[in-house]
């Protein structure tokens, strides 16, 4: 495998890159630089990033040979959406040669008790020769939207061969199977509502839906409730039929499965640029659009029709997906089929204990 080397582009000059693609009234000509930079920052990433990937599928699989390993580097969008991020109504300060998640490496363990022995005795205790600069439990002490993982992050450095990567940073998450459902399920209603749940940035009733189930889940693994959720079982599992009802989160969620292995069929001979999906909760009617790259204003014009003339319908949901994003979705997350499914069933399971 070839990897990339580095174009000898100076961190300064990586973090000018950061700021003009960041900002919106930068100069055509400086985002194309910008972009040729970052372009090459990030390839530069994916060697590290494949022996961190090595090591982690050889310790976990000794563990478990149903654990899953994957790598990813951080798409374009998402790298300058987080350079752009504010924080608490201040500037936003992050630079992109200090970005710790530009390289990522992911394992999913079947259990939470196999996930914390990973950690705790291949990381914790185990050796490495990279330095570790941070580290965030996530399990023990979990984010306010209900997210749970382990983040570690690790400096490359080699004294010996590839020196050349010495100083970039790779990203290392730990998860259990349960965590992964529920983190892979905000990312698909991220994906079809054009929300940000991931990022904080998403609508009340989906966040307090998902800080509902990550504490259910938790529950399961006996691990710390999301504060503000109920303490008591009965009255947490209510809240979250309550929610359910409220959103028809199943049936929706089962609609956008069924859809992306429609579009993807549909999609087979590059015919088709846009796809609009309704579906009507009420009905049990999934209704797909197709229209070709010369159809788009049609498209935007007649999903902006639905729209308005189901305006307030909790039961339809309607969304306008690019053809070319659903390989995306389904390049992210491989098993996004088993795992929405898998989601579901937990769900079903919950809301079936709550006696009406």
């Amino acid at each position: 495998m070839a990897f990339i080397k580095p174009a000898g582009h100076s961190r300064k000059k990586v973090d000018w890159a950061g700021k003009i693609l960041s900002n919106e009234t930068s100069s055509k000509e400086d985002k194309n630089k910008a972009i040729e930079i970052l372009d090459n920052w990030r390839a530069i990433h994916r060697y590290p990033m494949h022996i961190f990937k090595k090591r982690l599928k050889n310790v976990s699989e000794k563990r478990d040979k149903e654990a899953l390993t994957v790598q990813r580097l951080k798409r374009l969008p998402s790298i300058i959406k987080k350079l752009q991020r504010v924080y608490q109504g201040d500037k936003a300060t992050m630079k992109l040669s200090q970005m710790q998640d530009i390289a990522g490496c992911r394992v999913v363990m079947p259990t939470i008790k196999q996930a914390r022995e990973l950690y705790e005795k291949d990381y914790l205790k185990g050796h490495i020769k990279h330095p570790k600069i941070n580290e965030k439990d996530y399990m023990l002490i979990p984010k306010q939207d209900g997210y749970r993982s382990i983040h570690l992050i690790y400096r490359y450095n080699s004294d010996k061969g590839k020196k050349e990567y010495n100083g970039l940073l790779v990203e290392i998450q730990i998860r259990s199977k349960l965590q992964h459902l529920w983190a892979t399920a905000i990312e698909i209603v991220d994906f079809f509502t054009k929300q940000a749940i991931k990022s904080n940035e998403g609508q009340k009733e989906w966040v307090d839906f998902f800080k509902l189930v990550s504490s259910a889940f938790a529950i399961i693994e006996k691990t710390p409730l999301i504060q503000g959720t109920p303490k008591n079982k009965k009255e947490l599992y209510k809240q979250i039929k309550e929610q359910e009802k409220k959103l028809n989160v199943i049936e929706i969620m089962e609609g956008w499965t069924h859809a992306v292995g429609v579009f993807e069929e549909m999609n087979k001979k590059k015919l088709v640029e846009f796809f609009l999906l309704e579906l009507d909760v009420e009905e049990g009617r999934l209704n797909i659009r197709a229209y070709p790259k010369e159809l788009e204003k049609k498209a935007i014009d007649d999903y902006n029709q639905a729209e308005k003339k189901n305006q307030g319908k909790k039961a339809y949901d309607v969304v306008l997906v690019g053809a070319d994003t659903t390989p995306d979705l389904k390049k992210a997350y491989p098993n996004y089929f088993v795992d929405s499914k898998e989601f579901l069933k937990k769900l079903r399971q919950i809301i079936s204990k709550v006696k009406d």
